[in-house]
């Protein structure tokens, strides 16, 4: 629930910021509010004692566990052990005395003690303006765009630098065009129509950002890479200004229909018998989805078949079909085709010919620029996104706010006004569809980057397109490897530039578009990324294996530190090298060019693109495969489990085949194995400590799916680290050298960034999911003979029923939609908000728990969950709860007196964390306690228990509310724990311990064993904070509101030398006494846990 001033209307999120806003706002209408409301809420009072005179109880009671004195400096409490009694004065309090098996102290506040409202963030809007400044600076972009956009043979063209900002155009709906002046547009709003600005009067503002010195990342160390805590902050907040291209850009034309019409309509006219069943060409709902089922989600066709061949089962579900067959006569001749058709295409080469299966380039377009469920979705025209008022720090994360379109726009609109660009992403990568026979698929994906980049990694909402299977013959005729490889290159250039070949005239032109709410446009198809891997950039790009396909970086100088001094490709110098094709100079020529001699590459003719600007970062095959990929097994094998982090329980070494995720793994726990390796000489453990770290932070930091000039000046430092301190590896005799094309490729990284958005616009790990669907399962389908038809056909249907789907769901959503606008599309649950990975997780408990009854004892006994204190602790956590305001003696008087009215209790072997408005239902991170068992009753098979460590808020802020990440450090006010026991109390038990009807106790409790605390600095070279447990073997522990839990924590164990052989992954937290706090565990951590 959210909470509202009655003064002056403004919306909180939580129950405490109200709180706050009420006590201090200076309004008169909030004063006369906070009168009323202040008087009816039960308040606590803290009654914090002095902390000098905080002691040990001298004798405790028998609730109480008898127990060594704690040492200062790791207990909880902060309490000094075998501290003196302290002499009282008459007629004055004496100190509280602390339980030792507990933390919290009086500090707690009502945010400390969630009632188990259902909290919902408040879309507090920041305002966005559109700017319009005449003396701003456009030099960069200039600098981007690739010289051979100003050849003839594409579109001359003259670009004012002194050009001013006008109005914003995204998403413009239909209306009148006149002259307007410069608005301004708070920002967070939707992409609602914007005016136009006439084209006659358009100017084009300029892009200074870069301009700009940005902070530098080392002013502090506070956040992850050396980013400040405000700079890292801004990486989440809506941004404070958003300048649009303005002009006629995105502008549609005038014959687009005045008002917004769903493309469904077409859709349905186009079946027949549609108008009063919504299901058609289907009988009924049943008959609809029993399609649905066995195309999207059944078993092979064979198997369908058999299913309605079962007596009487077709008549009772009234199918219309009775069979496979007649379901893919059905799809195939009733059911419109929005996606085209694949088509074989031949090429030839040494007198053989190879089959193409190939669709319209134009024609996917269409489909992925005209569905009715990318309607709301798609971006028009360019954006420049600035996280401050004063426009000095730009943001990048779509590409729309990448400088590529910015600059293409430009081009365009100098020559013809009132383009729309459609930037064409391209994928391509072999693959192997069987594991034995070795055979593959060459598949060539297609997608567009009007469309966000969140429906574009989605594989379920259809933005992607598969645009050909490419042929992958060996060629193993060709004896001659020079020449195999070289028809080989030249078949792929040949087959992909059929493919591109309609974009040569679109590009330029431009074609009419039809988006999914009947909205058209004149739109340009212009190629802006070719994603693929190192060999495929080589291949597209016609670099020579080993050389870098962006630079002329040659190989022997691929370990140059940054920045790298090598100029970037020069596409003209290419262009012309290109056309001496048939003179005796030719292979010459082209590698003067620093290319292979290609015959006609797909791009030479392509309009404004620069193939080589076109290469993207990889993270997956780059950064994961490329950079981690040795260490020791002992060391592996001991790590504790923790969600995200995978334990190899036999090592790595040993491993076989590393995939990318495997890579991915192993990098969530890379730093811990070597934090303190015993090394020969000691002196090179600080620079491989720095080296590694710094790897680190560039991949953690390079996949943020939001940057700042700033942290993309952290990213380039982080890289600069690495390269200062990456001589330790040729003297542990782990590398020779460096000339490595992916880690060359480190230092395009900030320039793909600003050109096209974030990474992940453009990782190939979309591309390897895409492969499951459109080959490995298409393959599947298939009876393994002449499978390419098949897979095609497969393919075919498997759209068409999507498509289909939507279409039913649209139509029943109209049939009982109230008064009101039609809608365009059938789903609208996702809109455009910051990419926020500080968002706040949210708990998740199962409505049941896993175990109804457990008894006290087994709760208490080390053999089962090991809660040692867990009665007393309990005791304590009842009397703070119904008495916040008393003191901490006077808690522990009635702690004395609590008596637990039950023997068993409910218990939770896991938490769960997310965050439905940013992540959907994805589980974000988790917490498991629980025992050893059986796996099932009667195996001799066991479960090893697990109690995994957690962070745990145990301060609020200086104002009483909780802390954020962007605070000094984003571990204030958190303390480590290990979870033991979650539980919850039975009805008859709350009602006899918490009596006041007003203040309910939280649903779910958890019983946590307290870590020292975290210590103020981190370790110096690998930044790595330091944690304990508590000396002696004594264990300090409370009962606290689960909803205090922020998130798990992966503790890597301080090795100290050699793994003693008794330590395992499942004892090393119990056996182990000093750990480091991974902030690897997994990218949401690693933003947040500084």
């Amino acid at each position: 629930m959210s909470f509202r001033c009655s003064g002056c209307k403004n919306p909180f999120a939580r129950r405490g910021d109200y709180i706050q806003h009420l006590r201090k706002s200076t309004r008169q209408d909030c004063i006369v509010a906070a009168r009323t409301v202040l008087e009816t809420l039960q308040l606590p009072i803290r009654h914090d004692p002095p902390t000098s005179h905080r002691q040990h109880p001298a004798n405790s009671s028998s609730r109480k566990p008898s127990s060594a004195a704690l040492d200062t400096s790791d207990s909880p409490s902060g309490s000094s052990a075998g501290a003196s009694s302290h002499e009282t004065c008459p007629g004055v309090e004496p100190p509280p005395q602390i339980f030792e098996g507990d933390f919290f102290g009086a500090d707690y506040t009502d945010e400390d003690f969630p009632m188990g409202e259902d909290v919902v963030d408040v879309n507090n809007a920041h305002p966005v303006e559109v700017v319009s400044d005449s003396d701003l600076d456009d030099s960069e972009d200039e600098a981007l765009l690739p010289r051979a956009f100003q050849r003839e043979a594409v579109v001359p063209v003259y670009v004012d630098s002194n050009s001013d900002a006008t109005t914003p155009v995204r998403a413009p709906a239909p209306a009148s065009l006149g002259s307007l002046s410069p608005t301004e547009v708070p920002a967070g709003t939707p992409p609602n129509p914007i005016p136009v600005v006439d084209d006659a009067t358009a100017q084009f503002p300029t892009d200074t950002s870069d301009d700009v010195e940005p902070p530098s990342p080392l002013a502090t160390q506070s956040g992850p890479g050396g980013v400040s805590p405000d700079a890292h902050e801004q990486l989440r907040t809506t941004p404070g200004h958003i300048q649009h291209f303005g002009g006629a850009a995105g502008r549609p034309v005038s014959t687009s229909p005045q008002f917004p019409t769903s493309g469904y309509h077409g859709y349905g006219g186009r079946l027949s018998e549609g108008e009063d069943n919504p299901y058609a060409p289907f009988k009924s709902r049943l008959d609809w989805e029993m399609a649905h089922w066995a195309k999207s989600r059944g078993s092979g066709s064979t198997a369908f078949t058999d299913l309605l061949a079962i007596e009487g089962i077709v008549e009772a579900l009234g199918l219309s079909y009775t069979n496979s067959a007649q379901l893919n006569a059905i799809i195939d001749e009733k059911l419109p085709q929005r996606r085209p058709a694949f088509k074989l295409l031949w090429a030839e080469t040494m007198g053989e010919r190879f089959p193409l299966y190939a669709r319209d380039i134009l024609e996917c377009v269409k489909a992925l620029y005209g569905d009715p469920e990318h309607a709301h979705y798609l971006c028009f025209a360019p954006e420049r996104h600035y996280a401050d008022a004063d426009k000095t720090v730009r943001l990048y994360h779509d590409l729309h706010t990448g400088k590529w379109w910015w600059s293409t726009q430009k081009q365009l609109e100098a020559d013809n006004p009132g383009a729309t660009v459609v930037p064409i992403i391209l994928s391509s990568d072999k693959t192997q569809v069987t594991l034995f026979r070795n055979k593959t698929a060459y598949p060539v994906y297609l997608t567009i980057g009007n469309l966000p980049k969140s429906i574009r990694r989605k594989p379920s909402r259809q933005g992607q397109i598969l645009l050909a299977y490419l042929p992958t013959t060996r060629l193993e005729n060709v004896t001659n490897k020079a020449q195999r490889r070289r028809i080989l290159t030249n078949l792929f250039h040949a087959c992909v530039g059929r493919l591109v070949e309609p974009l040569k005239k679109a590009g330029v032109q431009g074609i009419v578009l039809e988006s999914g709410d009947g909205i058209r446009r004149r739109c340009h198809p212009i190629l802006a990324v070719y994603v693929g891997d190192y060999p495929e950039q080589c291949l597209v790009t016609g670099a020579f294996t080993g050389d870098c396909p962006t630079c002329t970086c040659p190989h022997d100088d691929l370990e140059c530190l940054p920045p790298c001094p090598h100029p970037y490709r020069d596409l003209e110098e290419v262009l012309d090298a290109l056309e001496e094709l048939g003179s005796a100079d030719y292979v010459q020529t082209c590698r003067n060019a620093h290319i292979k001699p290609v015959q006609h590459p797909f791009w030479q003719d392509l309009p404004y693109v620069d193939i080589f600007q076109s290469i993207t970062p990889d993270i997956l095959h780059q950064l994961y495969q490329g950079v981690f990929k040795h260490l020791i097994d002992a060391r592996v094998r001991s790590l504790p489990p923790n969600h995200s982090v995978r334990v190899f329980h036999k090592g790595i070494s040993m491993l076989t085949r590393v995939t990318g995720t495997e890579h991915k793994q192993i990098s969530h726990f890379l730093l811990g194995l070597i934090v303190d390796a015993q090394l020969p000489d000691r002196s090179l453990l600080a620079p491989l400590l720095r080296s590694s770290r710094a790897l680190l932070d560039f991949l953690y930091i390079a996949q943020y799916p939001s940057h700042t000039d700033t942290t993309l000046a952290a990213l380039d430092d982080a890289l600069a680290t690495f390269h200062a301190n990456r001589d330790v590896f040729v003297e542990l005799g782990i590398r020779v050298g460096f000339n490595i094309p992916k880690l060359h490729f480190l230092l395009h990284y900030v320039r793909a960034i600003k050109l096209f958005g974030t990474t992940d616009n453009y990782n190939t790990e979309a591309t390897e999911r895409l492969h499951i669907d459109f080959a490995k399962e298409a393959y599947r389908a298939t009876n393994h003979k002449d499978e390419l038809p098949q897979m095609t056909k497969w393919l075919e249907r498997r759209e068409k029923i999507a498509q289909h789907a939507n279409y039913v769901a649209w139509r029943v959503q109209q049939s009982t939609a109230t008064i009101g606008p039609a809608s365009i599309s059938a789903h609208r649950d996702l809109r455009w908000q910051p990419p926020d990975m500080a968002c706040q997780l949210h708990v998740k408990m199962t409505r049941h728990p896993t175990r109804k009854a457990v008894p006290l004892a087994d709760i208490i006994s080390d053999s089962h969950y090991g809660a040692t204190f867990f009665i007393p602790a309990l005791a304590r956590f009842v009397a703070q709860f119904n008495n916040p305001s008393l003191t901490l003696n006077q808690i522990e008087e009635r702690a004395a007196d609590v008596l637990l009215p039950v023997s068993t209790l409910p218990v939770y072997h896991k938490i769960k964390f997310w965050n439905n408005d940013v992540y959907g239902a994805s589980t974000l991170d988790s917490i498991k306690a629980y025992p050893s068992s059986r796996r099932r009753p009667g195996s001799d098979v066991y479960v090893p228990a697990r109690f995994d460590t957690a962070l745990v808020r145990v301060r609020s802020g200086p104002d009483g509310e909780r802390s954020t990440s962007g605070s000094a450090n984003g571990l204030q006010g958190m303390r480590v724990g290990r979870v033991r026991v979650v539980f919850a109390l039975p009805d008859r038990a709350r009602d006899r311990l918490f009596p006041q009807a007003s203040r309910r106790p939280p649903s779910h409790l958890a019983y946590v064993e307290w870590l020292s605390r975290i210590p103020a600095h981190p370790d110096p070279h690998s930044r790595m904070y330091k944690v304990k447990r508590l000396s002696d073997g004594q264990r300090v522990a409370s009962v606290l509101p689960v909803m205090l839990i922020e998130r798990s924590v992966h503790l890597i164990p301080k090795w100290g030398g050699p793994i003693p052989s008794h330590w395992t992954s499942e004892n090393v937290l119990d056996e182990c006494t000093t750990f480091f706090l991974n902030p690897f565990k997994d990218a949401h951590t690693y933003y947040n846990v500084y």
